[in-house]
C-alpha cells in the first residue's frame, strides 16, 4: 500500500523511527556489514522499500539507487537480483529513471537480461520498459539487445513472465507505428 505523511506518522506512532532515519540505518547496515546474506537481506529490504513513492525522496537523499546499481555489479547472484528488484520497483519515477541513467544504469541492467536468475530478468525486462524513451532509445535498441528481447517475447512456453514482459516491451517501444 502507497503511504503519505499522515499514514506514515499513524503506523510509525509517537516513538516509532521516522521513515528516513530508518532508511539511513538500513544503508549504514549495508556499507558495515562484512557476510553476504546480511548484505542480501538488507538490499531485499531497501528494495520493498523502492516501490513506494512516498520513499523515492528519500532512496535518492541516501543514495539507495546508486547503491542498487552497484548490487548488480557484484558476482553475488542474490545481490543482482535484489538490487535489479530495487531498480526495477524504483524506476518508474521520472526523477529516478534519470539518476539510473545517467549514472550508467542502461548498460548494467541490459547486461541482466542474460541472468540465470529468472527474477533478476524479469526485473531487467521490466526496468527497460519503463526506462526506454527518446533521450535512451539507441542505447536500449541495439541490434544485440532486440535479438535478446524478441528470443524472450518468443518462449512463452519456457517462461510466461519473460514472454509477456518482452511483449509488452515490444509494443510499447518497437510497434511498427514508432
Amino acid at each position: 500500500m502507497f503511504t503519505n505523511n499522515q499514514r506514515q506518522e499513524e503506523r510509525t506512532g509517537k516513538y516509532g523511527t521516522p521513515r528516513l532515519q530508518y532508511l539511513q540505518e538500513l544503508v549504514s547496515q549495508f556499507q558495515n556489514a562484512s557476510d553476504e546474506e546480511t548484505k542480501e537481506k538488507i538490499v531485499a529490504n531497501l528494495g520493498n522499500f523502492a516501490y513506494d513513492p512516498y520513499n523515492y525522496p528519500f532512496l535518492r537523499q541516501l543514495n539507495v539507487l546508486e547503491l542498487f546499481l552497484d548490487c548488480i555489479t557484484e558476482p553475488n547472484e542474490k545481490l543482482v537480483e535484489f538490487g535489479m528488484g530495487g531498480i526495477c520497483n524504483s524506476c518508474v519515477d521520472p526523477i529516478n529513471s534519470a539518476i539510473i541513467t545517467q549514472s550508467g544504469g542502461i548498460s548494467l541492467i541490459i547486461q541482466c537480461l542474460s541472468s540465470p536468475v529468472r527474477n533478476t530478468v524479469n526485473y531487467a525486462l521490466g526496468a527497460l520498459y519503463y526506462l526506454c524513451n527518446q533521450s535512451n532509445k539507441d542505447e536500449i535498441l541495439k541490434p544485440e539487445v532486440m535479438d535478446v528481447i524478441e528470443r524472450y517475447a518468443a518462449a512463452e512456453a519456457v517462461s510466461t513472465s519473460f514472454s509477456n514482459l518482452a511483449k509488452a516491451f515490444l509494443d510499447k517501444h518497437v510497434s511498427r507505428n514508432n
